[in-house]
């Protein structure tokens, strides 16, 4: 339904449009003063408007401007001077829709202002079309909840108490999740860990490299039993990959600091005997024995770990408050010419949002925020504001002469 115009809402839309003008960098500026036409539509142009969009757009949109088919975004309610950008867009092909570029291929400038006018003065959706999926799990908890069947051995938070079990605090994503398939496919032969791995798919192990990785950083709860001293002038020759006081800085290669002396001493032995098969690491070991082993563990050992350079997962929250700063609280754009996302299909925004972040959409805001944006922080944050309800625009036509 239409709203009635008053002269105050509209001022207060007029110089909202005044103060924003000087922002907008995705269109050209005579795009951007077109767009701002829609705010001085009246109640002919909303007429006009009207029939226009029963002719080329209800098909798809509905009378009401209420997306009712998957996919289908709701523009009712929208905001006016985003409708014409984005009309603009279609129109020119920076935004690829061979069925909304022939929707309106033959409607002039003056006909798309009228036709998102008439949409932008219409009550937006009361709740999202389509309904709201359930929330993923973050991957955090998913990784806590996943990694409880590894803290009977490594502990916890992942710092071994068990002589001989390894700690995994401190050690890159990257490093975690190719151990954890080398074991779940045999390459690293264990029967207890390809048992363990076996149930979790690629999501899950790397949901649980993600939560030990981000466990504070501490030394293995046991002993060693080398001379640390000794073996601190033996490990010259491993801080090129492993740094100097055993925190690797790159991801493949595991940070040896704080780690349980008898598993390195494991590990090493594997490496000579070729029971762990690494060319590298069985040249650097060759000419160890069973002593200098044991005081090369003892060094690390006595070392502090530190945290890898990984990243924590931004809670849904925290990434709406990061896109409310654009696009209004909890969606509800005050800018003209920024879209609402509240009440809007959650499939809609998490197609929009892929593609922006695959590149497919262009927006030189949009895609760097996209890209730090994983899956399933993508479909939280669409069903999010597709929860949120709706506020009418800041548009009402003005009145006739």
């Amino acid at each position: 339904m239409a709203r009635e115009p008053t002269i105050k809402t509209f001022l207060i839309a007029a110089a909202l449009a005044v103060s924003a003008a000087g922002t907008a960098t995705a269109q050209s500026a005579s795009d951007t003063e077109t767009a701002m036409r829609t705010l001085a539509a009246t109640p002919m142009d909303i007429a006009d408007g009207k029939q226009l969009a029963n002719t080329s757009c209800a098909r798809c949109h509905g009378a009401d401007g209420i997306g009712s088919a998957p996919y289908m975004p709701s523009i009712a309610g929208q905001r006016p001077a985003y409708l014409y950008l984005s009309l603009k867009d279609y129109a020119s092909g920076v935004r690829a829709d061979t069925q909304m570029r022939e929707a309106i291929k033959f409607l002039s400038d003056d006909a798309l202002i009228k036709v998102s006018a008439y949409y932008a003065g219409l009550d937006p959706a009361e709740t999202a079309p389509g309904g709201v999926p359930p929330a993923r799990p973050d991957a955090l908890q998913a990784g806590q909840k996943a990694a409880a069947a590894c803290t009977g051995c490594h502990g916890a938070t992942g710092v071994t108490a068990i002589p001989g079990i390894p700690s995994l605090i401190g050690l890159d994503t990257k490093y975690l999740v190719e151990a954890m398939a080398d074991y779940k496919t045999g390459k690293r032969k264990n029967d207890t860990m390809k048992a363990m791995l076996a149930s979790l798919n690629d999501k899950a192990i790397a949901d649980v490299a993600l939560f030990f990785a981000l466990q504070t950083p501490a030394r293995a709860k046991t002993n060693a039993q080398g001379n640390a001293a000794a073996g601190k002038a033996a490990a010259a020759s491993c801080g090129g990959c492993h740094g100097e006081t055993g925190v690797s800085g790159s991801p493949a290669t595991p940070s040896l600091a704080g780690q349980d002396a008898q598993y390195l001493v494991a590990a090493l032995t594997a490496y000579k005997d070729g029971t762990r098969s690494n060319d590298t690491m069985k040249g650097m070991v060759a000419a160890l024995d069973a002593t200098a082993m044991k005081n090369l563990a003892a060094f690390y050992a006595a070392q502090q770990p530190k945290m890898p350079n990984v990243r924590k997962p931004v809670s849904t929250s925290e990434w709406a408050a990061r896109c409310n700063r654009c696009h209004g609280f909890n969606g509800n754009s005050s800018d003209p010419r920024l879209p609402m996302l509240a009440s809007q299909r959650a499939d809609y925004l998490q197609k929009s949002l892929m593609e922006y972040r695959e590149h497919k959409r262009k927006s030189s805001a949009m895609v760097p925020m996209a890209e730090g944006l994983t899956v399933d922080e993508v479909a939280n944050l669409a069903g999010y504001y597709a929860q949120q309800k709706a506020r009418a625009v800041l548009f009402v036509p003005m009145p006739a002469k």
